[in-house]
């Protein structure tokens, strides 16, 4: 690529338009050249506008600390200035669903972290070594929103991105119930310890909306395009627990699943070993080497020791065994901000780049 695409972060005060920040810098094929918020930043640099706020461990990148932020609902002269936009703004449902659909319009591909359009049935939710297919329906959202480049892609909760995985290299062995616990990272609500101190020597056994994301959204990423929408999978059924643990980045799942055709032990460990995705065939800048890495130590994967494999973007399993009431248990681990948030949108812009649904203005 002779030259990098012009990328818009909107929304890139918060912790998941940081990470924004911090991947995209040096990105071999885009770079951020627009930033835009609220009101309240709009007029500052970026580097004032998180002055006191920056929740990273590494530092604010050189080539984005100058940007003047720009006034997000400000869509037309945004999206003037860029090839496409990352979404990752924290406003209500209909707000961003409208917010959205307006940078689509001007004929803007919008990647979007935010639930919003989820379930809209037109908009791809994507994992891309899962669904990839699923970016097919983005003929007929253009054709809805009367735009023929804009167009709006999700990815999906990061809850579900250290279980989903695991199960999806044993999909054609047809999962009947699946019985999940996420234990998750505070930074997905957006904070670290000093943020949040009641968290320290903490659990909370509750995160609002978290479980109904995590037992209906595998089912959309394993559904089927049916006349231009998703039509979601009916099976396997899930139930969920999701709970708040004093972590920082890292969200680790207990995963109990029954099979219609159950595998042996080491045909499972050989499928997820091999397992290879649309990302690793193009060999995408994002896209791990290895998707899905088995640790056969009992006490792996750990969440501080295994959240950066793959610089983030890779899936631990461990502790696969056969159990008394369901045919097997294993544990999956997964980085939440990274694969699961900021990570996995750009590698689903990577996607879409090299399918052709992202060019240059």
């Amino acid at each position: 690529m002779s030259e990098k695409l012009k990328v818009g972060i909107v929304g890139g005060t918060g912790m998941v338009g940081q990470r924004f920040m911090q991947l995209l810098d040096g990105h071999p094929w885009f770079e951020v050249t627009s930033i835009s918020a609220s009101k309240n930043s709009a007029g500052k640099t970026y580097e004032e506008s998180v002055q006191g706020r920056w929740k990273l461990e590494t530092p604010i990148p050189e080539q984005v600390k100058g940007i003047i932020v720009q006034d997000a609902s400000e869509v037309e002269q945004v999206a003037a200035e860029v090839d496409f936009v990352f979404c990752a703004v924290d406003m209500k449902k209909n707000e961003i669903q409208a917010l959205e659909e307006a940078y689509a319009k001007t004929g803007t591909p919008v990647i979007s972290n935010n639930s919003a359009h989820r379930w809209t049935p037109d908009v791809p939710m994507v994992i891309p070594e899962i669904n990839p297919g699923h970016i097919d329906v983005i003929a007929a959202q253009r054709k809805r929103l009367g735009t023929t480049t804009g167009f709006i892609a999700v990815k999906p909760n990061c809850s579900i991105q250290s279980y989903v995985p695991a199960l999806h290299a044993l999909l054609d062995c047809k999962p009947t119930q699946v019985v999940a616990s996420t234990y998750q990272a505070i930074s997905g609500a957006g904070k670290n310890f000093t943020d949040w101190p009641d968290m320290l020597d903490n659990v909370i056994p509750y995160i609002g909306g978290e479980e109904e994301k995590s037992e209906q959204e595998p089912l959309r990423i394993w559904g089927s395009v049916v006349n231009g929408e998703i039509v979601k999978a009916e099976s396997p059924l899930i139930t969920t627990q999701c709970i708040r643990v004093p972590v920082t980045d890292g969200h680790l799942a207990t995963v109990f699943a029954s099979f219609e055709n159950k595998p042996s032990k080491d045909e499972i460990l050989d499928r997820w070993r091999q397992f290879k995705g649309r990302p690793q065939e193009l060999n995408l800048p994002s896209a791990p080497k290895q998707f899905i890495t088995y640790f056969e130590e009992e006490n792996r994967p750990q969440t501080k020791l295994d959240r950066d494999i793959e610089r983030g973007m890779g899936v631990s399993v461990g502790r696969l065994r056969e159990d008394s009431l369901y045919d097997y248990k294993f544990v999956g681990l997964s980085h939440n901000t990274l694969r699961g948030a900021a990570g996995g949108a750009v590698l689903i812009a990577e996607l879409l780049k090299a399918e052709g649904y992202i060019q240059a203005k």
